[in-house]
């Protein structure tokens, strides 16, 4: 019951809006090569970003629904920015799950809330690629860390598309509609998986 049913293009997959109903299964892969720092400055490497942090949890909720206050996520994402550090975190900007269902896009904004406190979530810059790309299941943590790490050495944050009527309850920094520019310190990438499955990394641009 997570799959929508709209059969209108743009206002299938609409993460964080008030009309959501649901996702849109994606197709694609992703790839990231990790290295060590002192391997990777050795051998001449094009270093794009450094991971600074991460955090797992398992709710182990429900097979499909994210267990209603968020603490998984929230202490998913805080573990990842507790040993970034928690520096940049007035500064941050955040690649949602965000998958356009009813019940995951206002859990994840508590998640996000309770993690960073009112005053920087408020702050972050948020956003979810899926409303272009759909859920790509397995195969959206890669593409959307990706996403996450582009956004922060362009310094060109991708948008949610389309977000078009707020929810009341998704009410933070989503970049509706159109990329933004803006250079951000530090990067998270968040995952929800079914079943209760949270994974957080936090990156920062590489030299």
């Amino acid at each position: 019951m997570a799959l929508s049913e709209v059969n209108e293009p743009l206002k299938s997959s609409l993460p964080f809006d008030l009309n959501r109903k649901g996702f849109v299964l994606g197709a694609g892969a992703a790839v990231l090569v990790l290295d060590n720092y002192a391997h990777a400055k050795a051998r001449g490497a094009k270093i794009l970003a450094e991971i600074v942090g991460y955090g797992t949890t398992c709710d182990a909720f429900h097979i499909t629904a994210p267990e209603p206050t968020g603490d998984g996520a929230t202490r998913a994402i805080r573990l990842a920015l507790d040993e970034a550090g928690n520096e940049g975190l007035e500064n941050v900007y955040i690649n949602a799950h965000g998958t356009g269902t009813p019940l995951n896009d206002k859990t994840e904004t508590l998640a996000i809330r309770n993690a960073l406190g009112e005053e920087r979530a408020r702050k972050a810059a948020i956003s979810s690629i899926k409303g272009a790309t759909g859920h790509m299941l397995g195969a959206a943590g890669g593409a959307e860390l990706i996403a996450t790490i582009l956004a922060i050495k362009e310094g060109v944050l991708p948008p949610t598309i389309p977000l078009l009527t707020p929810d009341p309850e998704c009410d933070l920094d989503y970049v509706p509609r159109i990329a933004r520019a803006d250079k951000r310190a530090l990067g998270i990438s968040i995952s929800l998986g079914f079943g209760g499955h949270n994974g957080v990394l936090a990156v920062r641009r590489g030299e």
